[in-house]
């Protein structure tokens, strides 16, 4: 998914569906670095993708944040 589109996605979502988008991106960066400890995980480059998209989750929710000021 291309990053704008995944960003428009977000942007879109409510406050408690981010926190939900949160939690599970969270949970697949865990299991990611476990796999990778254990020599399990092939694409190494997805952990640095889904830290990014936790980055890109948290960036929205403190928008959403500012603009209810």
């Amino acid at each position: 998914m291309k990053t704008s589109k995944y960003v428009e996605d977000l942007r879109s979502k409510s406050a408690a569906e981010l926190s939900q988008e949160l939690v599970a991106a969270k949970k697949e960066l865990f299991n990611l670095r476990f796999q990778n400890a254990t020599n399990q995980l092939d694409n190494t480059a997805r952990i640095k993708e889904v830290r990014r998209n936790i980055a890109r989750i948290q960036t929205v929710i403190t928008e959403n944040l500012k603009n209810a000021e």
